[in-house]
């Protein structure tokens, strides 16, 4: 048995080390984080006992260091390291360097990781164990007959170098892509192919196993709803395999057979790619815990992080898992834009609730909602990583009970200042081939992701948040104010013009709202029948007439400079107050191509004169760790570029211009 534990130094950011830090408190042991410039106010660098800055603000310079963490345990008197996942977590020479400067690793040995580090190799060593697997492609030989193909990267996962390929003419590129994406992503540029299965059930099982041989299935969780090869909803137990009999025991058996065949220790993921028969293929294995290892924690009412603390010290598991109960379903929370492509945000994220949260990084015994996130009210969302805020995950006695929990906690939710993907993930929850199970990683293609990114509050919605975000403002202008109230309302005792306000919603429609202050109360022009009951800066209260009388609703509202948030039961909507006046030189040349996000220019493809067409790639960025493609927005001339391969930008810039014709 190893020395005991005292104090775990988590090798990662954000809501993982967060979640670490929890258990490690609940056990007495000391926690140290490790930070780089841009989380120096993160909450996990300021949560933990001790924390020690990383020099540098991207993933090389600071969290992908493995000499770097280590001097910072030592720094800081911590004799563990929990790698978390992502960045070093799968880095076999991580685990040694932290073994062989005598820190205890909470983790698989150097050499599991190892095994299952180059996913071309994995494969064959999963054959040889008779674990079924999906046979891998030569990038170079690749022929008509097996397109469609799917290019991976083969040291990680996160759908980083990842590229589905439907024709021969675009596999030189998106090899090229995917092998940039992958070195940026895990300093290893190496690709392979593999057939790809347009409507697979992405099926995976979680182990835990100790050094006694010991290996626990301890149950399957489905993660078939994914975007960009990234998973968005993930759940346990899986509804194919509830369906399919025997299916649960043969993936058990699988999945203990691929841990056994490595020598496997502690936790860790085998990921299968099924299809409605319950067939199944090994994808990979997570050599680490995974981001949705919440949902079989409620389900097996296991802490995951605690045993990997306890098989890290020596402790034997007891002899048997425990059964499972009831249904989770954890959906991640970005900072996206899911109706422009996914296209991630970064800056201040003003505000994140999530009213009625029973737990915060626990496992829930009752049906309730947990919540993990790594971000709070104030944080900054860098460019340099992930654009994930937090996981929000249910327990239900049932699956629907699950959804539907679910489903209502995200509606309630107050997120400020950034777009996400809540709207898509509560349209998800709610949706009936959801509810029925029918959940393949086609989803989004097959229901439309217009359709299900769609804001919740809808058109009428709209304009009665943006009355009362006006309201909201004339009440807060009349509080602030230092002479009588009824004279800075806006009454006179004859008829006067309305009030105006111009608001920019979220997919750039403006919404005008006029009223009128009378000696009865407030008027709202266009909205007949519209009783204003109360308005005050923070909250309005109006009575909306309908087809079998009124009915009373209340919103409140958040202002940030300009930026009006109105929240009620009707749906969010974020609101922008549109300046009376505009000035000239905030104006940009129609056709202009804008930054989307701060970034790196990777390279242009094309040239000032050169004729394009309407969604034509014109230049590539890099940001939070992905590739992203600047398309002409019209077919036209290309007439300026303002931009060269290397140069940073911040959002807003104007990258390019075409004028259309």
């Amino acid at each position: 048995m190893n020395s005991p534990i005292t104090n775990v130094l988590v090798a990662n950011r954000g809501e993982i080390a967060r979640r670490v830090f929890a258990t490690a408190r609940r056990m007495g042991l000391g926690t140290t984080a490790v930070f780089s410039d841009a989380d120096a106010a993160a909450p996990h660098a300021l949560e933990a006992d001790a924390a020690v800055r990383l020099p540098g603000r991207t993933p090389a310079e600071t969290y992908l260091r493995a000499d770097a963490v280590i001097a910072a345990a030592r720094a800081a008197g911590a004799d563990a390291v929990h790698p978390g996942y992502g960045f070093l977590s799968e880095n076999a020479a991580f685990a040694r360097a932290a073994t062989e400067a005598g820190l205890t690793w909470i983790g698989p040995p150097a050499a599991a990781i190892e095994s299952m580090g180059s996913k071309v190799e994995a494969k064959k060593l999963m054959a040889e164990a008779g674990v079924p697997v999906l046979g891998e492609l030569d990038p170079g030989a690749v022929s008509q007959e097996q397109l469609p193909v799917l290019i991976k990267a083969s040291a990680g996962g996160g759908g980083r170098g990842m590229r589905v390929v439907r024709s021969l003419a675009e596999l030189p590129e998106q090899l090229e892509a995917a092998r940039r994406e992958a070195e940026s992503a895990f300093a290893d540029p190496t690709v392979f192919c593999e057939r790809y299965l347009e409507t697979g059930r992405h099926v995976e099982v979680q182990v835990l196993a100790d050094r006694r041989g010991a290996v626990w299935a301890l149950g399957e969780r489905e993660c078939s709803i994914q975007r960009r090869h990234q998973k968005v909803v993930e759940e346990a137990p899986s509804p194919l395999v509830e369906r399919v009999d025997g299916m649960r025991e043969r993936l058990f058996e699988a999945a203990r057979l691929a841990a056994a065949a490595i020598g496997y220790e502690g936790a860790g993921t085998v990921e299968f790619l099924a299809d409605e028969r319950g067939e199944f293929f090994f994808l990979e294995m997570n050599t680490r815990l995974q981001v949705e290892h919440p949902v079989t924690e409620n389900t097996t009412g296991l802490d995951l992080v605690r045993h990997q603390l306890r098989i890290a010290g020596g402790h034997p598991l007891p002899d048997s898992p425990p059964p499972t109960r009831g249904h989770s379903i954890e959906v991640r929370l970005y900072a996206e834009d899911p109706a422009r492509d996914w296209q991630p945000q970064s800056g201040t994220l003003r505000r994140i609730e999530i009213p009625g949260a029973a737990a915060d990084f626990a496992v829930l015994d009752e049906p309730g909602v947990r919540v993990d996130t790594g971000v709070v009210g104030g944080s900054e969302v860098s460019v340099h990583y992930d654009p994930m805020l937090g996981k929000v995950i249910s327990f239900g006695e049932t699956r629907a009970e699950a959804a539907h929990l679910l489903a209502a906690a995200l509606g309630r939710a107050r997120i400020h200042g950034l777009v996400t993907n809540r709207d898509l993930l509560v349209r998800v929850l709610r949706h009936d081939a959801f509810l029925a199970g029918e959940t393949d990683t086609a989803f989004f293609d097959r229901h439309g992701l217009d359709a299900l990114a769609r804001p919740l509050a809808d058109e009428t919605a709209t304009e009665l948040s943006a009355v009362a975000a006006a309201l909201a403002e004339s009440a807060a202008n009349r509080r602030g104010a230092r002479v009588n109230s009824a004279i800075t309302a806006g009454w006179r005792n004859v008829a006067a013009e309305p009030q105006r306000k111009t608001f920019s919603t979220a997919s750039g429609a403006d919404v005008e709202v006029r009223y009128r202050p009378t000696r009865a109360g407030v008027e709202v022009d266009d909205h007949p029948g519209l009783v204003v009951v109360r308005a005050e800066p923070e909250r309005v209260v109006l009575d909306v007439p309908g087809e079998h009388g009124p009915v009373r609703r209340t919103f409140d509202i958040a202002r940030y400079g300009e930026l009006a948030c109105v929240d009620s039961p009707l749906g969010p909507v974020a609101l922008v107050r549109k300046p009376r006046f505009v000035d000239p030189a905030a104006l940009v040349a129609a056709g202009s191509l804008l930054a989307p996000m701060p970034g790196s220019v990777l390279r242009v493809a094309a040239e000032v004169g050169d004729q394009v067409e309407r969604g034509q790639p014109i230049l590539w960025l890099e940001a939070m760790k992905m590739e992203h493609t600047i398309a002409a927005p019209t077919d036209g001339v290309l007439t300026e570029i303002g931009v060269t391969a290397g140069q940073q930008v911040d959002v807003g810039a104007v990258l390019a211009v075409v004028e259309e014709g």
